[in-house]
């Protein structure tokens, strides 16, 4: 846990009660803060409650008399409308902040290590952390992945902090001073939090805005946009461009890895990390690992030994000839599309809480796929889209798909793969995307045993 020693004695209010939010009010009580919690959800309140938390509702505070107003990520400040706390906290002129620029006020001397984009942000954090590891560097991982930042153990000078860093967590960390910087990529996502696609650019592009003394960055170059703020950004901070498709600096072609035009690694049998956006993913580690004085030698071997994440192109295991591949992360079409070109012979499952712009790009991957298994809210939505297209079978829930895609997958003979990539938000049926691929891999795990789930 982190203690804040210039939160003693003062008053803080924590909207919010998921896992970070009760991380940030036990370090802010352990710091001898006064905190107000609240959550508007009375589960959550209750859950506090439980665990000795007391709960505060805000009707009558003195909005003048706080430090911050600690808002979980997940709660709007601007777009689409903001929450009543972030109002009131605005009117009294009150910073409105996260856990993770707590963590920036408690722990100054440490180094730290930044990473957003739109996609692939968890994979390279934890990639880069593994990279620390391997070149035997003192760190911690946490923020957006994994724990939460109060939640780390305190570091001490010269150690690092690998922070995943979201769009909403960018626009709420003005304490944070990160020596390196990385910007993997940008599509549209999230645009209702930021006002639309420009608000949800500058979000991102705010990570430069964060710079220490001795800043150093890294972008990935291969979208329009994160090229023109590479091209803006060149001349003012020292950036490493990282590309799959331009050969400049640090980039990956034909499944090879160069540094400065010297070939470094052949990516070819790496398994675990599949795909061109892996690819990224891994170049991008790559030059922070450089930029944080890791030898080439054990870049390449952390690259080599890293095992990948959980929920994104997991592969759980294979029954009869037919690989389940857990890809629950992939939210959005541009990120299933990521997916879809690691396989031939897909047997699909899709669907949830559709985002802006459904399955829209997609259609050059509708080849590949054997047959597509629609379950949640988008089902109806994502039947007009297909139909015509790719079979398509509605399922209804995630356990019907995955048997039903195993029974038709089971009699192709030429490498089948079901694959969940749903290319939606998972709240209309699980509590999150890591639920969805739990249960995903639960039926998996029954199938394997011969019990069907019920």
């Amino acid at each position: 846990m982190i203690i804040i020693s210039s939160a003693q004695g003062r008053r803080y209010v924590v909207m919010g009660l998921g896992i970070s939010g009760m991380a940030t009010v036990r370090s802010l009580q352990a710091s001898q803060a006064e905190v107000w919690a609240w959550d508007d959800r009375e589960e959550l309140r209750a859950q506090a409650i439980s665990t000795g938390i007391a709960v505060r509702s805000l009707e009558n505070m003195d909005w003048t008399s706080l430090t911050a107003l600690v808002l979980s990520p997940g709660i709007p400040h601007l777009y689409p409308a903001p929450h009543f706390s972030a109002l009131k906290a605005r009117e009294a002129n009150i910073p409105i902040i996260c856990d993770i620029d707590l963590l920036a006020q408690a722990q100054p001397h440490a180094r730290y290590i930044g990473i957003t984009g739109t996609n692939g942000k968890s994979t390279t954090t934890a990639l880069i952390g593994h990279l620390l590891k391997t070149a035997g560097q003192i760190h911690q991982v946490g923020g957006n992945i994994g724990t939460s930042a109060l939640a780390l153990d305190p570091l001490k000078e010269g150690e690092t902090y690998v922070v995943e860093l979201s769009s909403y967590q960018l626009e709420r960390v003005p304490h944070l001073e990160l020596d390196i910087a990385i910007l993997l990529n940008i599509t549209s996502d999230h645009l209702a939090r930021h006002g639309g696609v420009e608000g949800y650019i500058a979000a991102k592009k705010s990570i430069f805005e964060r710079a220490g003394k001795n800043f150093k960055g890294v972008i990935g170059i291969d979208d329009p946009y994160c090229r023109v703020i590479y091209e803006e950004l060149k001349t003012k901070y020292p950036i490493i461009p990282v590309s799959t498709q331009t050969c400049q600096d640090i980039y990956v072609k034909d499944k090879i890895l160069y540094d400065q035009g010297q070939a470094v690694l052949d990516l070819s049998d790496n398994s675990f990390l599949p795909g061109l956006h892996n690819a990224q993913n891994i170049v991008a580690a790559y030059a922070a690992g450089k930029l944080a004085g890791i030898s080439r030698t054990n870049l390449a071997q952390g690259i080599q030994t890293f095992k990948g994440l959980a929920h994104r192109l997991e592969l759980i295991g294979q029954l009869e000839g037919v690989q389940f591949i857990n890809d629950s992360k992939a939210t959005n079409a541009e990120a299933v599309a990521r997916a879809l070109v690691c396989f031939d012979n897909i047997y699909w499952i899709l669907g949830g809480q559709a985002k802006e712009g459904g399955l829209t790009g997609l259609e050059a991957f509708f080849p590949r796929i054997k047959h597509a298994f629609l379950i949640g809210e988008a089902s109806q939505e994502f039947e007009l889209f297909l139909k015509g297209k790719v079979p398509v079978t509605s399922c209804g829930t995630l356990e019907n798909a995955t048997l039903e895609a195993f029974k038709k997958a089971r009699e192709d003979s030429e490498n089948p793969v079901v694959l969940l990539s749903p290319s939606c938000a998972s709240w209309d049926q699980f509590r999150n995307f890591e639920h969805r691929g739990q249960v995903f891999r639960e039926v998996f795990q029954s199938l394997e045993a011969n019990v069907i789930p019920s």
